[in-house]
């Protein structure tokens, strides 16, 4: 019996130490795993219960600057502090925006896009919910981000325009994409804080400008905050190229200040190589408000406003160029061989031709003149007789010689023609034939005849050099002299207009005559006034009292023309100035233009003082 129980109490001996090892066995594996997982692999299974996920970030490049020819910032970037919604981490919007209400000033009309966007966007595309925020708001949020669940704190750049309104039609701005370019197979195009260029040399030179994206993937944590970044998986955006333009930011400032407070539009040409030193059209408006989005009712303002800032009048306006053409008319005749330079004629104030009366603009006429007195004093019944002699044909051709009709190539992307009529033009565009009486009217350069401030400012740089200056707004870097073709007409003949417009400014009984000259120290230069009239004065008017300017509305008063260059020895700039409605050349234009030429010639001894490139 004893016997038994030994071996019973054996066996169970043997059964408890095989069971106990198994268990030992077990509850080291368990502990093993448990080390493995809470220490060795921990930061693994963390991200797991935190619902940690793996996202990928567009980096948005750094748009290139648009400097002026000294390196000087025509268009640079500052930084932008803004907010994005992930709409893939939001599950209660209506709980999220009402935090952000408390944060700072969400109006209804940007929720309500908020709202919009996030049920029409795809779940992976961020939407903006605030920019170009004051860092104090942008901390703020930052410190309570844990409570917001898909707001994502970002600082990307934002265009900044330092000059303003002065180059806005020439620099233009960015903007948002438009929806038909949204589409394209460009997913820098779809990033909601990507902008494009819209207009003037932003919009010409976008591609070079925008850079490449590059791209980063990061994890995410459930609250959406930014656990670590994946450098080995990293793609750096490449920056966008800087432009130099040929413009200086001094003189186009000038230029601006000179001709502030009226509608009008001004070139500045460099005669040597055909650069364009500034670039003006008054009034303007601010481009940075569309780049931070402007208010409907600024962006009415601007289109109700009867001096029309949004357009720009120095490349698309265009203008009879008065009598700033009667030294073309006098060219052309000499080389035709339809007068002597020498030959006077007697104005006495009209001319009559068939049934119709052609006035002077000075009433009582200017007596016996020749052709330099013609210029100096704009004498119109000179250069009726003048354009008589040539035909509208010839007047044609030599005004194609000096660069009307031409659309210059000056990166702005707009821009007119202007009309330069001829007996095929009219029958073709009107369906009547040429009148004389119309022969006469375009040799005063009035008529169907017009040209836009960019044109009147070659046809002055094209007789002070005699060759054909075209004009570039893209720096050529070193800008060595261009071998511009010669302008076809005779050393004689340029030498003819120059001594009249040199008449007009350094004469006495010259129309724009200022003692002291360009600069007040006896400088000599060359000019001529022009007076564009844009209603017709009746017979009966003329008779009883011809309506001053001041007296008119203002759309109704003539237009205030001007061209000139200086020096007049060894020219280096050539200008024109167009003011709308501004009454007379001579008063009004012609003050205007030799402030800038000043500027210009003032500017020449700082310029190789002047650092390379300025820094950002």
């Amino acid at each position: 019996m004893r016997g038994r129980n030994d071996d019973t109490g054996a066996q169970f001996t043997r059964r408890a130490l095989v069971f106990g090892g198994l268990g030992a066995l077990s509850f080291g594996g368990l502990a093993a795993r448990l080390y493995q997982l809470q220490i060795l692999e921990s930061g693994k299974y963390r991200g797991l219960s935190e619902e940690n996920q793996f996202n990928y970030r567009l980096l948005v490049p750094s748009r290139g600057r648009i400097l002026d020819r000294h390196g000087r910032i025509f268009a640079g970037n500052v930084e932008n502090y803004r907010l994005l919604l992930m709409p893939e981490q939001v599950k209660d919007l209506d709980a999220l925006l009402s935090r952000l209400r408390k944060m700072f000033d969400l109006s209804p009309a940007r929720e309500a896009d908020i709202r919009k966007k996030f049920s029409q966007r795809g779940r992976l595309s961020p939407i903006p919910i605030a920019n170009n925020m004051d860092w104090e708001t942008f901390a703020k949020v930052n410190l309570w981000l844990p409570d917001l669940p898909g707001i994502q704190p970002d600082v990307s750049e934002v265009r900044e325009y330092p000059n303003g309104e002065d180059s806005a039609h020439l620099i233009g701005y960015v903007g948002r994409v438009p929806p038909e370019q949204s589409n394209e197979n460009e997913p820098l195009l779809r990033h909601p804080g990507f902008r494009i260029g819209r207009v003037g040399v932003e919009k010409q030179y976008d591609l070079d400008l925008r850079g490449k994206a590059g791209a980063l993937k990061f994890e995410v944590n459930a609250l959406g905050r930014v656990v670590r970044e994946l450098p080995d998986i990293r793609t750096a955006a490449d920056a966008g190229d800087d432009l130099q333009l040929t413009l200086d930011k001094e003189l186009q400032a000038a230029a601006w200040h000179a001709l502030d407070g009226t509608s009008g539009a001004a070139c500045l040409l460099e005669l040597e190589t055909g650069a364009v030193r500034a670039l003006v059209s008054t009034p303007s408006y601010d481009p940075n408000k569309f780049v931070r989005g402007i208010s409907s009712v600024d962006y009415q303002k601007l289109l109700s406003d009867e001096y029309k800032p949004l357009y720009n009048k120095v490349i698309s306006g265009t203008y009879p160029p008065a009598s700033c053409f009667k030294m073309v008319v006098a060219m052309a005749a000499y080389d035709a061989g339809l007068i002597n330079p020498r030959e006077r004629m007697r104005c006495t104030g009209e001319i009559t031709l068939g049934d119709r009366k052609f006035h002077c603009w000075r009433r009582r006429g200017h007596g016996l003149v020749d052709l330099n007195t013609a210029i100096g004093t704009s004498c119109d019944i000179y250069f009726y007789e003048l354009a008589k002699r040539l035909g509208i044909d010839r007047i044609h051709d030599a005004a194609k010689q000096f660069g009307f009709g031409e659309l210059f190539d000056l990166s702005l992307g707009v821009g007119s023609r202007g009309i330069v009529p001829n007996q095929a033009w009219k029958r073709a565009r009107i369906g009547e034939p040429w009148a004389q009486g119309e022969t006469l009217i375009a040799g005063i350069g009035q008529g169907y005849l017009s040209a836009t401030p960019v044109q009147l400012a070659v046809m002055t740089a094209r007789i002070a050099t005699g060759v054909q200056v075209r004009p570039h707004i893209v720096s050529l870097h070193t800008e060595p002299a261009q071998p511009f073709a010669p302008v076809s007409f005779s050393q004689t003949a340029f030498q003819i207009a120059r001594q009249g417009m040199s008449s007009v400014v350094n004469k006495s009984w010259g129309t724009a005559y200022k003692p002291g000259g360009l600069d007040g120290k006896e400088m000599q230069w060359a000019g001529k006034t022009g007076t564009g009239q844009v209603r017709k004065i009746s017979q009966a008017e003329r008779d009883d009292r011809v309506i001053e300017n001041h007296e008119l509305p203002w759309k109704l008063r003539d237009h205030a023309l001007f061209v000139g260059y200086a020096p007049l020895e060894a020219p280096k700039f050539a200008i024109a100035v167009v003011v709308e409605h501004g009454g007379g050349g001579s008063t009004v234009a012609a003050p205007i233009a030799r402030t800038i030429l000043n500027a210009a010639l003032a500017e020449e001894p700082l310029q190789s003082a002047r650092s390379v490139v300025e820094q950002p």
